[in-house]
């Protein structure tokens, strides 16, 4: 058994490791091994068979692990724990003492025996019709570049990690909910799975309305009790949820703000 780095010339050998259920992984892996600045993928191979991936995502002195994923035919074996541990150990080398993942109930108890403790949990939901009452508020409006900085200060705020990086990629395609000049809230539909972040429950359910008109789902923490309320209030119920992880210190971060997650890559 050896580890190797995952190269984007191996992206298209990872159709076996497909889970079940998850969307196709080959996208992220393209992204991955393109963005090696602040990403690193590895494999692990028996002889010359790829039987298990991982990546590490910095974002400066935070880590997300994301894509842990062993072959069906090679789980059991202590596979997903060397991943774990190896990026775990990629992670500390890069000076980071916070490192997060987002669990599968599968995944969960290599987790906990690699010293991760839970943070909260995210609940998913599927199947959503935007009913025709939802019409979208005259608050909510594209993205201008004088609003960069009050999106910055609340992604900051919420997540407590520095990656405007990373949304200022997909800015141009978002909105933002836009009280007496102020952004209390903003959607990116380009950012994963469409990232919500609001300070406000007015501005959140609003930019969450907008999402329905083009989204069957939704995810996002318990602790968005607005969020959670709202879904209920028209019948839905989470059908799952997952477990958000945390490895070392803790951060100031704010999950109530979250009405709609980026991905199990990064939160």
């Amino acid at each position: 058994m050896t580890i190797e780095t995952l190269n984007n010339s191996d992206v298209g050998l990872l159709d076996e490791l497909q889970p079940s259920g998850w969307g196709t992984i080959l996208p992220a892996h393209e992204f991955y091994t393109t963005n090696t600045d602040f990403c690193s993928s590895i494999r692990i191979n028996i002889d010359t068979k790829i039987v298990g991936i991982g990546t590490t995502i910095i974002h400066n002195d935070i880590a997300w692990l994301g894509h842990i994923i062993v072959h069906p035919e090679y789980r059991n074996q202590g596979i997903g724990q060397l991943i774990t541990q190896s990026l775990i150990k990629d992670s500390k080398a890069k000076k980071c003492d916070t490192i997060y993942l987002i669990a599968t109930d599968l995944g969960a108890p290599v987790y906990i025996k690699s010293g991760f403790e839970t943070e909260t949990e995210y609940l998913f939901f599927k199947n959503i019709k935007a009913e025709k009452s939802w019409r979208i508020s005259s608050n909510v409006v594209p993205f201008h570049p004088d609003h960069k900085t009050e999106i910055e200060a609340i992604d900051k705020f919420t997540s407590g990690e520095d990656r405007i990086f990373h949304l200022e990629k997909h800015l141009q395609e978002g909105f933002v909910y836009h009280n007496n000049s102020v952004v209390e809230g903003f959607y990116l539909p380009a950012f994963g799975e469409g990232l919500i972040l609001s300070k406000t429950k007015e501005a959140g359910i609003e930019l969450m309305k907008m999402r329905f008109t083009n989204h069957d789902n939704a995810c996002f923490p318990k602790d968005n009790i607005h969020a959670v309320d709202f879904l209920y209030k028209y019948g839905y119920k989470e059908f799952k949820t997952a477990k958000r992880m945390r490895l070392g210190k803790k951060r100031d971060l704010n999950f109530s703000n979250i009405y709609n997650r980026i991905g199990g890559n990064i939160g």
